[in-house]
């Protein structure tokens, strides 16, 4: 019952202007970087081992930047949910669109590590073309379901659990469909290996290079951007990667970590620093959290 009345009041807000919502996250994101101990503890950890020369105090200042950057990512969702195609449109400017056009109706992946506003990109990208994605099964199956269906509310968009495995989705990417893929958190090296992220052995999918393979995809990032104040969002698409994959799953892995660092740098404060990113340690190796 809860959880229902707190949809309510999330749906509720989406008839505010954006402006207030934007006021309200990071409202709310300085009261959280309060009580979110665990989690600010987290992100610290991860700046630390990220950025070792920084500051304690700039490092204190990004977490505080990033509670701000991430409450608003997820108050600003319920626009993303239930307002209109014109209303996100508008909060959305697009760059390098051509090179988004140029994969459409082929194999391709849309690489979008996780920033806070990966969302928005996700829902611009659902009204101009049919993706499939693959998700996580939430605690509560009410969320689950709510979930799976406002990211799906445009289109006809595919969405998979990890549990069903490769081959929808292998599937639809040779019907056509992009299959829109955050790479960048840590599920262990079952599937994977330790590639460097920042320096640091992190536990990395080396998904992307084998399913490029087996279909033939062209990988395009495209990378939402938070802007300041009310000015909304910014979607860029980037040219489909050359001579990927090489054959060499680290090296792509490699490379693909090496992007992911240097759009991090151009905006530290929207990366998911609340994830625990080097969770998975190599055999032998103290745990960081």
């Amino acid at each position: 019952m809860m959880t229902r009345i707190g949809v309510f009041i999330f749906w509720l807000l989406h008839f505010l202007p954006f402006p207030v919502l934007v006021a309200i996250g990071n409202g709310l994101g300085v009261l959280l970087f309060h009580l979110a101990k665990e989690r600010r503890e987290v992100a610290t950890i991860n700046l630390r081992l990220c950025f070792p020369d920084m500051t304690e105090h700039a490092r204190e200042e990004l977490v505080r930047a990033h509670f701000k950057m991430f409450t608003r990512g997820v108050i600003e969702r319920c626009i993303l949910w239930w307002g209109s195609a014109e209303r996100i449109n508008s909060l959305i400017r697009v760059e390098g669109v051509e090179h988004f056009e140029a994969v459409k109706n082929q194999p391709s992946i849309l690489l979008t590590p996780h920033f806070v506003g990966m969302d928005a990109g996700g829902q611009w990208v659902a009204q101009h073309t049919d993706t499939v994605c693959m998700y996580a099964n939430q605690k509560n199956l009410y969320l689950t379901d709510l979930l799976l269906k406002k990211r799906a509310r445009f289109g006809k968009q595919k969405l998979y659990s990890r549990q069903q495995g490769l081959r929808p989705i292998l599937k639809g990417m040779r019907a056509g469909m992009p299959f829109i893929y955050p790479p960048d958190q840590d599920q262990g090296v079952k599937d994977g290996a330790f590639i460097p992220f920042f320096g640091v052995p992190a536990a990395t999918m080396t998904s992307v290079p084998r399913i490029a393979f087996m279909t033939g995809a062209k990988v395009v990032p495209g990378i939402t951007r938070m802007l300041p104040g009310s000015a909304g969002y910014v979607l860029t698409f980037y040219p489909a990667w050359e001579n990927y994959p090489s054959g060499d799953d680290i090296a792509d892995a490699r490379r693909m970590n090496a992007f992911i660092e240097d759009r991090v740098r151009e905006m530290p404060e929207q990366y998911f620093w609340v994830h625990k990113r080097f969770k998975t340690r190599p055999e032998g190796e103290k745990r960081f959290y």
